[in-house]
């Protein structure tokens, strides 16, 4: 949400016809600024979508905010294995710009964000749990609940470090899972079942093509069935979660 007007623009299609009830919102980015103003007028619920590898794009980003996110992504995207590794030396850097995200959505929100997530969910890495650079007792996005047998093996002792991390500082809903693949169809429906007794988080992105068809075709809710999408994140946690 705010990436880009076409982003923002499928997203908000979805969030109308009730498939989508809550955006991550990215700042610092060239539609933010817009897409802030039409999730204040329409009350779509915003969470913060925490960008440290994806440059920003917005014309009135500050200097050194680009170059500490340039340190950063670099640090982070030379391997998967860095996320898992803290790094005493970009601990500034990390501070810095995890910071001026926040007060930027607060600026632009008009509060903090009652909820985190992170792009390509770099918010999990070991500079950002570690460093403490979330505000205890917010709400953050865990790990895929489930993944495919090379990545259980490979991820195991980093899920296992920030689940632990995650249950003492933060909320979490109880799975997490992305809305593709949608075949086979029998997955989606296990899926929306759990939904019936936890609280179950689905990551969409309408950008592109096959989701945006699954969404606004009207599929999505002969899946759901009788447990409907809630009309936003905060309130299907508040009422799921202690």
């Amino acid at each position: 949400w705010g990436r880009d007007r076409e982003t923002t623009e499928r997203t908000l299609e979805c969030v109308h016809c009730g498939s989508v009830s809550s955006v991550s919102a990215m700042v610092f980015m060239e539609d933010s600024d817009r897409a802030a103003g039409l999730a204040r007028e329409h009350e779509i619920d915003a969470g913060l979508h925490l960008n440290l590898t994806t440059t920003f794009s917005a014309s009135h980003c500050p200097a050194p905010l680009v170059e500490h996110q340039r340190q950063v992504a670099a640090y982070l995207l030379w391997h998967p294995i860095a996320r898992v590794f803290f790094h005493p030396a970009l601990l500034s850097s990390f501070e810095y710009v995890v910071s001026a995200q926040r007060e930027e959505f607060a600026r632009l929100y008009g509060a903090e964000p009652g909820r985190i997530d992170g792009h390509h969910h770099m918010h999990l890495c070991a500079n950002v749990l570690l460093g403490g650079l979330l505000p205890p007792g917010i709400l953050v996005r865990r790990h895929f609940s489930y993944e495919s047998g090379e990545k259980i093996l490979r991820n195991a002792v980093f899920r296992q470090f920030t689940n632990i991390l995650l249950a003492r500082r933060h909320r979490r809903v109880d799975y997490f899972f992305s809305l593709p693949p949608l075949e086979p169809r029998v997955r989606l429906q296990w899926i929306f079942s759990l939904a019936r007794q936890f609280a179950v988080e689905v990551e969409t992105h309408p950008i592109h093509p096959e989701e945006y068809r699954f969404l606004m075709g009207g599929d999505v809710f002969h899946w759901t069935g009788d447990c409907p999408i809630a009309s936003s994140f905060v309130r299907a946690a508040e009422s799921r979660l202690p």
